[in-house]
């Protein structure tokens, strides 16, 4: 499975930015597909992962961040709205394929196969 991230950039704080994943594979369906970032200094963390059609959010993104996602096109997206300065990082797709990890453990990076190369966002103030 690979992972093409795009549609990073630069933004105003308050703005938004819409990314985008492809991935190829025949089963894309069946996979749990991720969004983690990584700020400078930091450690790779969660942002949201959806799969069947079910979401989950960090805290610190949610109800300004929505992950979907087209089966028919092999893509996963996560629009970010009202973004803010700390939103600012290395935004990563990342795919769990079958035999799916357990639902207590889709927030950490060891749930997933595989990573796609990191697109960044800057937010400035």
């Amino acid at each position: 499975v690979q992972l093409q991230a795009s549609g990073g950039g630069l933004v105003q704080a308050g703005g938004s930015l819409r990314l985008s994943c492809a991935a190829s594979g025949r089963t894309f369906s069946s996979y749990r597909m991720g969004w983690f970032r990584q700020a400078p200094g930091k450690e790779r963390e969660f942002v949201a992962c959806i799969r069947s059609g079910v979401s989950y959010y960090a805290n610190s993104v949610k109800g300004r961040f929505t992950i979907s996602r087209d089966n028919a096109k092999n893509t996963v997206y996560l629009q970010m709205n009202s973004l803010e300065p700390e939103d600012t990082a290395a935004y990563y797709c990342a795919a769990d394929a079958p035999p799916l990890a357990i639902l207590s453990s889709q927030r950490q990076k060891s749930a997933y196969d595989y990573w796609g190369q990191g697109t960044q966002v800057t937010v400035s103030s």
